[in-house]
């Protein structure tokens, strides 16, 4: 035999040198909970492990992240008051502009990402501001638009808008150059499915709809062509990033995707895929660790170049000790 693909696989320092999917901690991003009050450290109970911080506790789990190496965080807002028109999103002293700029001024060297949308700020639950039943696409995007630019003016170094409403990129876009803020990029959750994974995120955030649910603005997750064409319109409108979500189940969208636009790809292994994990391990199923490395690599390997993970310094750890990567 003339050709023999074993002969790449005798040594470690030959597989690692041959090795096709490359990561780096430098892309990971790990999401995270500020809830609005002070002295909070919540676990919450179906993402073990993982916890709601107050602005004045955040900073023990910024300092851990970045002795792991992760430099880039997502802060998702927990407002104590809800109304209507989610009008804690976008007030000045709101728990996220409260956060960043507490966040900046200790932790200057890392990147904050700010997500965007209003359903942990309304009081019926849902991305947006409603007429009846309905949510309102273009009312809501005037909503939208004053929340990114209060996330930047605080000191958001992106953007990240999640609600999933016709034209938002181009509104935010437009808004943050209007103000100053052509620098700032955006990275769209361009191919957000109406999932059932979300399940537990929607326990950490307090974010349920109180009544229907999101399948309107979300995607179908029978669709694969339909992803092609939200992330393409969005690249359109100005995103620099576009994300796809989940992740787990989607890898097939995210090789799609990543192979349709000319920016880069993110997936979100959200809430469920965390949890999943978690529940096998304490059944003794799986290897913890050894998985959560499996899963980051078909990510990256399916066309990702960017991980949100709720295992951010996890995986981090383990590409510093060689686990993976």
């Amino acid at each position: 035999m003339l050709v023999r693909p074993r002969r790449l696989r005798q040594k470690e320092v030959l597989r690692e040198m041959v090795r096709e999917t490359k990561m780096s901690p430098n892309s990971l991003i790990y999401p995270m909970f500020i809830k609005e009050g002070s002295n909070i450290v919540e676990e919450i109970p179906s993402m073990e492990g993982q916890f709601r911080y107050s602005v004045d506790t955040m900073s023990d789990k910024l300092a851990k992240l970045k002795e792991a190496g992760v430099k880039s965080v997502m802060l998702f807002g927990i407002p104590k008051e809800k109304d209507e028109l989610g009008t804690g999103a976008y007030a000045s002293n709101g728990v996220i502009q409260t956060a960043l700029r507490e966040a900046k001024k200790n932790f200057p060297d890392l990147f904050f990402i700010a997500d965007v949308c209003m359903c942990e700020y309304t009081s019926h639950g849902h991305c947006g501001v409603l007429h009846g039943y309905e949510v309102d696409n273009d009312a809501t995007l005037e909503l939208l638009k004053k929340t990114a630019l209060s996330y930047v003016q605080a000191g958001a170094d992106m953007v990240a808008p999640s609600d999933m409403m016709d034209g938002r990129v181009l509104a935010i876009r437009n808004t943050l150059d209007n103000h100053g803020f052509e620098h700032i990029p955006i990275m769209s959750y361009a191919v957000k499915y109406a999932s059932t994974f979300y399940t537990p995120f929607r326990d950490a955030a307090g974010s349920a709809p109180s009544f229907g649910d999101r399948k309107s603005y979300q995607m179908d997750y029978h669709n694969r062509k339909e992803a092609l064409k939200e992330a393409l319109l969005d690249v359109k409108e100005g995103a620099d990033i576009i994300m796809v979500k989940p992740a787990l189940s989607y890898l097939d969208i995210v090789r799609e995707v990543a192979d349709a636009v000319n920016v880069p790809v993110a997936a979100y292994s959200v809430s469920g895929e965390y949890a999943m994990v978690k529940a096998a391990k304490h059944l003794g199923y799986m290897d913890e660790k050894k998985v959560i490395c499996e899963m980051a690599t078909g990510v990256y390997r399916a066309g990702a170049s960017i991980y949100l993970t709720y295992y951010a310094e996890e995986i981090a750890e383990c590409m510093k000790k060689g686990d993976i990567g």
